[in-house]
């Protein structure tokens, strides 16, 4: 038999993660960086609450207003990783793949010129029923 998460259960956890972003003043931020995650691409301020309120398991970010960074630093090779941090403190809470095409974040052109404009129009959180 595997183990299963019940919807409540999935809420609650997705909540729990995300929630965790907005524990600073200022708010988090979702930072792309190249493939050694050390190097910063663009930095993209969330809103306060980054996430709304988790449904069958998968909270969706807050894009209104937009989640855009109009100053990358840019850089000549592409961002491949994406991590969402705290505000102040700037603690990691997730790390993801981004791409062009494939990867759990998703961009046009995933390299970036210094002060090119970087926005985030969707993107979704999701705790599954039966874990991996």
């Amino acid at each position: 038999m595997a183990v299963t998460i019940s919807e409540a259960a999935r809420n609650a956890a997705c909540n729990a993660i995300v929630d965790l972003i907005d524990t600073d003043t200022p708010p988090g931020n979702l930072i792309l960086y190249l493939a050694n995650g050390t190097t910063e691409v663009a930095t993209l301020p969330l809103n306060n609450p980054a996430f709304g309120a988790a449904s069958v398991g998968v909270a969706t970010l807050d894009v209104d207003p937009a989640v855009t960074d109009t100053s990358a630093t840019g850089n000549a090779s592409a961002a491949t990783v994406a991590i969402f941090k705290t505000g102040t403190a700037g603690t990691e809470v997730l790390r993801c793949s981004v791409g062009v095409g494939s990867g759990d974040i998703q961009l046009s052109n995933n390299v970036i010129a210094a002060s090119e404009t970087v926005t985030i129009t969707s993107l979704t959180v999701t705790v599954p029923a039966t874990p991996a």
